[in-house]
């Protein structure tokens, strides 16, 4: 079975950083995200709240990096969680559990809004590296970080 989800949107509060009787931690937070069309009589686009909780290290880097407004990219599995109302009723709840999470929003977004600094997406993968140039450091992606193929044969092979 596939069970699959990859949402983008704002952060409605900044996350919040719990840990359970074991000590580990874990982050629930609120993503608005728009729908891809506009309601027909007031223009407006209308909005999901879609509820996210993530674990352990993801959770920590989540309430380390994350704050309310910022745009962010969440990839992970759709979850039900049946529970009891204080009637005794019984309820759902739809949420997603968090596997990776990565910023949508560039740094200079970021700091312009009064968001924290920038750090790559965290998850599954925690590997990161900076491009680097042919020196070995990080590169600037500048016109000038480019060079020139030499046309060996001239000749396209079909």
């Amino acid at each position: 079975m596939l069970n699959r989800i990859i949402i983008m949107g704002r952060l409605t509060r900044d996350p919040e950083l719990r840990r359970t009787q074991n000590g580990t931690a874990v982050t629930s937070f609120t993503l608005a995200v728009d729908r891809d069309f506009k309601n027909k009589e007031t223009g407006e686009t209308a909005c999901d709240f879609i509820d996210c909780v993530a674990w352990r290290s993801t959770a920590e880097f989540v309430n380390n990096y994350f704050t309310k407004g910022r745009m962010a990219i969440v990839e992970g599995k759709l979850q039900i969680r049946p529970w009891k109302d204080k009637d005794g009723n019984n309820r759902r709840s739809a949420e997603v559990i968090v596997d990776t999470m990565y910023f949508g929003d560039s740094k200079r977004d970021s700091a312009a809004q009064g968001g924290s600094n920038y750090a790559p997406g965290y998850g599954a993968d925690t590997s990161y590296s900076a491009p680097a140039n042919s020196y070995g450091s990080p590169s600037s992606a500048g016109p000038s970080e480019f060079a020139e193929i030499d046309d060996v044969d001239g000749e396209l092979p079909f």
